[in-house]
This record gives structure tokens, C-alpha cells and sequence, in this order.
């Protein structure tokens, strides 16, 4: 009879036990214990993956272990709750270890979840190593947290350490504002492999990158942080295999083909971004650097990217040439270069040829799949291709106009070739957006661009693009979250890179359904993958305020004020945190903000109306009421959202439940689809009308 199979799953793993447990009276620890499982179960991190079935809660006797199967830092943003709650408890001597491995879901005797496996048992080994209020972190992890400059700074390498059986671990000491003991643990002081090392902090990027080289080609690669910086401050640790394509220089002497050269750029880098081992930089953030780059380090630093690409076109009658360089950012070294006389009819294989030679350099693994891809011609016509390519730079634009142009162009190329699924998928997105810039209204718009993505993957089944366009018309027009996450996720699938199937991934689908952790996770990657993205920057400060980690939600507004100073929605944004915060003032002022620069939209306006109701201002409330509802009436529209936020602040709670019904009717999915996470709508909880809409938006089975 074979034996039964054993399912494995990467679980990231928090373990803890109280110090000196043993030596407590009986009654302590019972009151102990009591109090550690209410202040484990209190945090934010374990009510979140509880509440999505992707939590097991192991008991030990004196303490427990957490197997977290979301993201990386739930286990540590957990353990930063948890030792901040224990700061007014200090006859609770904790200590914590995290690490990330594999592990098996098993049932105990009394038919409990239990877990088993090597990723539990090494947690375990870790926090074994570590004094009351240490939180110790495998290599494993600090790696994966080194990746982000949220923790780097509270990442301290501690070396390797002895422990059972003879086995080494290499360990990270994480401790911070208000989590953590700094002291070197009494362990590793007497450890003789630790014993003579010099007892200092070494930045924990430094030493990860160390290891990481030595393992690689047995050399430190060491990133050099920009002038002005605190000395001593952490480096981030930069993916050899990461790339940023510059816009390409036009050399033409007509200056009218701007449009042909950054279609050379944006098609090798689309090719490239379709290499998962790769990491490329999204065309909105290169965009940023047009003019011919100075300093490459410098822009290398901000985007994230240990390489750069960047080169020059000239297009004369029917030949083009191109010359291009890869350059090694930390000493501007040239990885490799080439110039390229061909043909126009030839530029795709001009674009493959350097996008292959790139991918060969950085030294990518790329699977069949990928390689095919990076290879296809999207279109023989090179007419289409042109027309495609001057639609595509209007669209980049997002005014009404320039959409409705870009359209008309991607509708010409089809006329020279009805098979071209990019200029389909391009008609998806341009419709989608027209009905957000312009007063093209969804049930007008919706149609249309479902049917071009639908006419894009029926040519062509494996275009990111068009499965990210469907996607989109899924969530805005049917709010069909279950299809919309599986035309994201196919989109990232097909192309790993993709900044924006990211981002919607996580904004419009995964934080509706509640999976808040995962969704800033999937905006976070979309961040990382286009940091120079407003919309993008602060949306990964709105994911914050759904998760109610409002210091941090403030943190990632402000930040992103200073990358765009009169984008009007951070402020709105930054309002909300410091209304949901408790700090009242600040949050009038960021809304009066906000309304100032959104000349077009009155939203800010509402909250205003919102916040004076709710501190009790009733005339000030209903005086900007009314100034709403005048400016509604000279656009001829309604934001029902917008009156039901306005009618909570007042206190009228069963008209705000009407105008949220309303808003449903709308179809204001944009902001509807959030009434099972915005924490704007607490005080409705609870209520029957208002459950029982909220599970029509989101059915209790969405997934």
C-alpha cells in the first residue's frame, strides 16, 4: 500500500516563549499566559491571516508558534505588536525567533490544526538562541526584509551561532523604535564562533550582500550610497539581475519621429520584462529621466537597478540605426554594447536581438515560454506598428482628447492589419480610461472596451496587456472580483514585470475581498517595479489605511507629496489617515488641500462635510453640503458615495445607507467595492440593511 503523500507549503514562521516560565508560580503563569494569547490575538496581523483561513496558531506550554501562509513580514510585523504590548507588561518576559521553510499541515490527537516540518522546528532553533525581548531572525528572512528600506535599519547581523546538534544558523538581531533588545544575546557572546568577532551593528545590507556574492562569484559587491546620506546608514540590497531602460535618444532629423524611438525603448523593455528572473523597471518611472542621463549611478539608486540601458535611434527613409550600451551602475562600467544598421522592416528583430543579448549578459534563466515570447513579432505590418506606436504615446497622456486620438490611431492600424491584438488591447484601455477623463459615461464606454480585450485574446491568449484590459472591464463594470483576480494574476503570469496587473491586482481586487496584507504586497511589488508612479505610491498608502496601520499610511503619503506636490489625491488620502488617526485639525487641513488642487473633482469637498459632522459642526457640515450639491448640479452628476459620507457625519446613518445603495446602483465600483474594508464606514457595522448590501457587493464566498 503506498503511503499517503505529504503536501508541503512555505509557511513564514513567528516563535515565542516566555523566559523563566517554568520558575513561575502556577497561578502567574496561568494570568500569564491569559494575557499573552489576548495580546497575540489583539494584533492586526493575526486577526488578518486568521480571518483568511491562512493561520495556525501552534500552543508550546509556555508560549506558541505562528505559521503565517501570507507574506513575508506578517510574522514580524506581528512580533512589533506584540513587544510593543508587552512594554506595559513587563513580568512578561518574551523572547521571539521568525523564520521562513517548509512546512506540513497535520492534525493532532484531538483533531487540531497542528504544523510540522523543518521551517517550525528552525524557528524554534532561532528563538532558542535569544534573551528576553530579543527577536531574532533567521538569515532566510533578513534577506527577504533587506529588500525593503522600511526594515533595514532595524536589521543587525549577529553571525553565525551553534546550535543543537551541531548546526549553524546565521542570525539577525531586529530591534527598533519601541520592539526589540539591542544587547547582543548571551548566547551568541559565548558562542566560539561569534566570541572574537568585533562587537558592533553592521548594516544588515552590507552583510547579506557579502554573503550573497561570496555564494555567487565569491566577491562583495557593495552598493555606494549618494552624497549627503548619514555615514553608517543601511544600503539596500539591488538585484544583480535588475534593469532600467532609458529613453532612447532621437537622433533623427526629423524630430517628428519622437514617437518611433520610444517605441524602440518601451518594446525591449516590454520584451525583457517578460523574464520572471528578471527585474525591470516600468516605462513610467525611466520616463522621468527624457534628457540625456548625467549621473547613471545616481538614476541607477533611485529606480532600484544595478544595470542601465541606454541608447540612441535614428530613423532615415526606410533604415533605422541603433546604438546601445549596458552599463554596470555601481562604477559605469559598459557590460556590453552594439550598433545596428538594418532595415525598418527589421527593427523587431533589432529589438529581440538586444533584449536577448541583455537577458544573456544579466545572466537571466529563461524558460522556453519566456524565450518564444521575447522573440514574437507582434504584427508584419509595419505601417500598423506605426500607427499603434503614435496612439500609444497620445494615450500616455490621459486628457480626454489625446485618448479619443489614440483610439482613432490603434482603429487605423487595424485597417492595415485586422489581426493585430495590441492595438485591440490598446482600444480596451483607451476606452476604460476615457470614462474616468472624460464625460463618456461606463454603460457607453464598458461595452466597447470589453469587446476589444475579448477581440485581443481571441487573436492572441497569452497578451498581458489584454488580460490586465479585461480585467480591469471585469472589476469597473461588472465588479466581478473572482474574474478580474484571475485575468491579473494570468497577466502577471505571462508578464512578471508588469507594474500595473500588480497594482490592480492588489487595489481593486485583493483589498475589497479583505486580504489587505496581500494586497499591500501586490501594490508594494507594483511600487518597487514603478516608483515614480503618483497614483501608484499613494494608493500603497490608502492599502495602509484600509489595514489600519495609519503612522504607517501617513509615512507613504507624505513620502509621495514630495515625489508630486500637486496631486491632489495623496492629500485626500493623507486626510483620511489623520481623521481615522484621531487628529482632527491636520486632517481638515489635508482635505482643504486636496480640494484646492483637484480643480476638476469636488471629492475633497465631502470629506470636508464628513469630519465637520462628526466633531459637531452641523452648520459648517451642511453649509459645504450644499456647496456639493450646487456644484453637482452645474456638472449634471452625482457622487453617492460622496452624499452617504456626508449624511454619516451627520449622523443620518439609514440615508447614508441609501445613497450607499445608490452608489451600488451606480455603479461606482471605484469606490463601492470597499465597503467591507473602509474603515469610513464603521459606524454602520452592524446594522441589517447595511450587512445585507455589503455582502450583495462582496458575496461572504468571494475568494
Amino acid at each position: 500500500m503506498a503511503e499517503p503523500k505529504t503536501d508541503f507549503e512555505l509557511a513564514h514562521v513567528l516563535f515565542m516563549d516566555v523566559v523563566g516560565y517554568s520558575k513561575m508560580l502556577i497561578d502567574d503563569q496561568r494570568e500569564g499566559s491569559r494575557e499573552l494569547n489576548a495580546i497575540v490575538r489583539g494584533t492586526e496581523q493575526f486577526r488578518s491571516a486568521d480571518k483568511q483561513g491562512k493561520l495556525v496558531c501552534l500552543p508550546t506550554g509556555d508560549g506558541m508558534a505562528l505559521a503565517f501562509f501570507t507574506t513575508p513580514d506578517a510574522p514580524v510585523r506581528c512580533a512589533i505588536e506584540i513587544a510593543r504590548a508587552l512594554k506595559d507588561r513587563p513580568e512578561i518576559e518574551l523572547r521571539m525567533g521568525i523564520h521562513c521553510g517548509p512546512v506540513s499541515k497535520v492534525a493532532d490527537v484531538n483533531e487540531h490544526a497542528n504544523i510540522a516540518g523543518g521551517g517550525a522546528n528552525m524557528a524554534q532553533r532561532v528563538m532558542d538562541c535569544g534573551d528576553a525581548g530579543h527577536i531574532l531572525l533567521s538569515q532566510r528572512v533578513a534577506e527577504d526584509l533587506a529588500q525593503f528600506r522600511e526594515w533595514n535599519a532595524s536589521l543587525h547581523d549577529l553571525g553565525e551561532s551553534e546550535v543543537k546538534h551541531g548546526f549553524k544558523l546565521h542570525l539577525f538581531n531586529f530591534c527598533g523604535d519601541g520592539f526589540g533588545n539591542p544587547a547582543t544575546p548571551h548566547k551568541i557572546r559565548a558562542s566560539p564562533s561569534t566570541r572574537r568577532r568585533e562587537r558592533r551593528v553592521i548594516p544588515v545590507a552590507s552583510a547579506i550582500a557579502v554573503l550573497t556574492a561570496v555564494a555567487l562569484v565569491g566577491a562583495a559587491v557593495k552598493y555606494l550610497l549618494s552624497r549627503g546620506e548619514k555615514a553608517g546608514a543601511s544600503k539596500s540590497l539591488i538585484s544583480e539581475k535588475s534593469i532600467a531602460v532609458l529613453p532612447f535618444e532621437n537622433l533623427s532629423d526629423d524630430k517628428g519621429n519622437a514617437y518611433f524611438v520610444d517605441g524602440i525603448q518601451d518594446e525591449i523593455l516590454t520584451r525583457l520584462a517578460k523574464v520572471a528572473d528578471l527585474k525591470v523597471i516600468s516605462r513610467t518611472s525611466t520616463q522621468q529621466f527624457k534628457s540625456k542621463p548625467g549621473n547613471l549611478s545616481e538614476i541607477a539608486k533611485q529606480l532600484g537597478v544595478a544595470h542601465v540601458l541606454e541608447g540612441s535611434a535614428q530613423r532615415a527613409v526606410d533604415h533605422v540605426r541603433v546604438n546601445v550600451q549596458l552599463i554596470k551602475a555601481a562604477n559605469d562600467s559598459h557590460v556590453w554594447a552594439e550598433t545596428y544598421d538594418r532595415k525598418l522592416t527589421d527593427v523587431f528583430a533589432v529589438e529581440t536581438d538586444i533584449a536577448t543579448k541583455v537577458a544573456d549578459s544579466l545572466q537571466a534563466k529563461l524558460s522556453g515560454a519566456e524565450h518564444q515570447a521575447m522573440t514574437t513579432r507582434p504584427t508584419e505590418n509595419m505601417e500598423a506598428h506605426e500607427l499603434y506606436l503614435k496612439g500609444r504615446a497620445l494615450a500616455g497622456k490621459r486628457t480626454a482628447d489625446d485618448l479619443k486620438r489614440a483610439i482613432d490611431y490603434y482603429n487605423e492600424a487595424l485597417t492595415r492589419d485586422p489581426n493585430y491584438a495590441l492595438a485591440y488591447a490598446g482600444i480596451a484601455d483607451g476606452y476604460t480610461l476615457l470614462q474616468e477623463y472624460s464625460s463618456l459615461p461606463g454603460a457607453e464606454a464598458f461595452p466597447k472596451a470589453r469587446a476589444a480585450a475579448e477581440k485581443a485574446l481571441a487573436l492572441d491568449n497569452d497578451l498581458a496587456e489584454a488580460h490586465s484590459a479585461l480585467g480591469l472591464v471585469l472589476q469597473t463594470a461588472d465588479m466581478d472580483l473572482k474574474g478580474a483576480k484571475r485575468e491579473f494574476e494570468r497577466a502577471i503570469e505571462l508578464n512578471p514585470n508588469y507594474a500595473g496587473a500588480h497594482y490592480f491586482l492588489g487595489l481593486v481586487v485583493l483589498a475589497p475581498l479583505g486580504h489587505i496584507e496581500d494586497a499591500i504586497a501586490e501594490v508594494k511589488r507594483a511600487v518597487e517595479l514603478d516608483p515614480f508612479s503618483a497614483i501608484i505610491n499613494a494608493n500603497l498608502g490608502y492599502c495602509y489605511i484600509l489595514a489600519g496601520r495609519y503612522p504607517e499610511a501617513i509615512t507613504q503619503l507624505q513620502k509621495t507629496i514630495q515625489l508630486a506636490p500637486k496631486f491632489g489625491y495623496t492629500f485626500g488620502c493623507l486626510g483620511i489617515a489623520f481623521e481615522l488617526s484621531g487628529r482632527t485639525d491636520e486632517a481638515i487641513a489635508q482635505y482643504q488641500k486636496a480640494d484646492q488642487l483637484q480643480v476638476v473633482d469636488y471629492h475633497g469637498l465631502t470629506f470636508l462635510s464628513h469630519i465637520y459632522g462628526t466633531i459637531g459642526q452641523q452648520e459648517k457640515a451642511l453649509q459645504i453640503f450644499n456647496q456639493v450639491k450646487a456644484v453637482e448640479e452645474q456638472k449634471g452628476e452625482v457622487w453617492a458615495f460622496g452624499h452617504a459620507l456626508m449624511e454619516l457625519g451627520l449622523g443620518n446613518n439609514e440615508q447614508a445607507i441609501d445613497w450607499l445603495e445608490r452608489s451600488y446602483q451606480a455603479k461606482e465600483s471605484g469606490i463601492i467595492v470597499y465597503i467591507k474594508v473602509d474603515r469610513m464606514l464603521d459606524p454602520l457595522r452592524g446594522n441589517p440593511r447595511f450587512e445585507t448590501l455589503a455582502n450583495k457587493i462582496i458575496p461572504p464566498d468571494s475568494k
